[in-house]
């Protein structure tokens, strides 16, 4: 992969997850400014979840039928700025619901056109996939800390113009995108629904929807969480940020690690790893050491698992599958189960308060694994040449 080429891919992913990195800490903490309950910041946190079933499969559809990748990224990026700029005229269940509804179906479907564009990139060259993910996690760290201090400083309404301006930058570097060209595979002849069908697959993408389910319920709650439990915005960045320095860590290190193990024991150790986790949020959110401990362990539950998991799904779906099945990834593991962690986290806390609803997601990653270790074989056990090596 050229220097050029490995730049521009990489500043676009900055650029993304710097909104993320803008909005998932902090968007509940805006949503609670504005006086909604637990269940309705479930509900309304849930919609960028449920909106990953339908809508990146349509986007991932139309990619593969018209080859025109960076079409579509520069399409949903450009409509899910529009649909951001309603937000400062929503104060009520009913405007937020709605306008969070527009925002999501477009944002929630950059991010699997942009992973099936890269990989298309990487399947001629020899460029790395978890060197260019990476800068996306720098890019959620650096927000996550400045919007620490700026809200702190500024208040919490400021975060709207912040990612206002990301957005904006975002779209703007969606004309600097380059279309790859996507060689064919051995599954081409299959249709989507055979490849679907196969029991392996069913079982990855089950097992992965376990694991974010409690990722889900984090990526809503952890900093009203830990807010009530007397943290201040700028400690709660750096907590989040913490997290993903360990991610920058592990993306890095993933090509000696999947040199070295099977795809199916990296995927099983980092949902061992979400069982120890999750269980340390819940019960010691009190005990800056063990709070520490579980945010290092991001590496693990987010980060190894994404890379295995994008490993594994990219043997299935390719050549001109390749974008659907991106799609449907992020649609069963992100969408259903992004979906089921926010909805069940909003009412179990109002329910349950947060250190049980905390310490019961640990189940989830627990579930994953004995699915995972039940039903996924591998014909090809190790990662391919080229793409994390």
């Amino acid at each position: 992969m050229s220097h050029a080429l490995h730049h521009t891919l990489s500043r676009f992913y900055f650029i993304y997850y710097f909104f993320v990195g803008a909005f998932v800490p902090y968007w509940g903490l805006y949503l609670t400014a504005e006086s909604f309950s637990p269940a309705d910041i479930g509900v309304l946190m849930s919609l960028f979840q449920l909106s990953r079933i339908i809508a990146p499969n349509l986007w991932g559809w139309l990619a593969d039928h018209t080859r025109q990748r960076v079409r579509w990224i520069r399409t949903t990026a450009c409509l899910g700025l529009i649909g951001f700029i309603l937000i400062f005229w929503a104060h009520d269940f009913t405007s937020m619901f709605v306008v969070m509804i527009a925002l999501s179906l477009f944002t929630s479907s950059t991010l699997p056109l942009s992973e099936s564009l890269v990989l298309a990139h990487l399947a001629s060259t020899n460029g790395h996939y978890s060197k260019i993910r990476l800068w996306g996690s720098w890019g959620f760290m650096v927000a996550s800390i400045v919007l620490g201090f700026l809200t702190d400083w500024l208040g919490i309404r400021s975060l709207l113009w912040f990612i206002l301006a990301v957005q904006c930058v975002l779209f703007g570097l969606t004309w600097r995108l380059p279309e790859a060209h996507v060689p064919p595979h051995a599954h081409d002849q299959f249709s989507v629904w055979q490849i679907l069908r196969q029991p392996t697959v069913f079982s990855l993408l089950i097992g992965c929807a376990m694991m974010v389910t409690a990722h889900g319920l984090m990526y809503n709650f952890y900093s009203i969480y830990l807010t009530q439990h007397g943290y201040s915005k700028a400690t709660i960045g750096c907590l989040w940020s913490l997290g993903v320095l360990c991610e920058i860590g592990i993306f890095i290190k993933m090509p000696w690690i999947m040199a070295r193990f099977k795809l199916k024991t990296i995927l099983l150790s980092s949902l061992a790893i979400g069982v120890l986790r999750f269980a340390l949020m819940g019960l010691v959110p009190e005990q800056w050491g063990w709070l520490l401990l579980a945010q290092t362990l991001h590496a693990f539950t987010f980060g190894s698992f994404h890379a295995a998991s994008v490993e594994v799904v990219t043997q299935y779906f390719n050549g001109r599958h390749q974008a659907k099945g991106q799609a449907i990834y992020n649609s069963v593991a992100y969408g259903i189960g992004g979906a089921l962690g926010g909805l069940l986290g909003g009412f179990a806390l109002q329910s349950l308060g947060g250190q049980w609803t905390f310490t019961l997601a640990a189940l989830f990653p627990l579930a994953g694994a004995i699915i995972i270790a039940w039903g996924l074989r591998l014909a090809q056990p190790y990662a391919r040449q080229g793409m994390f090596s």
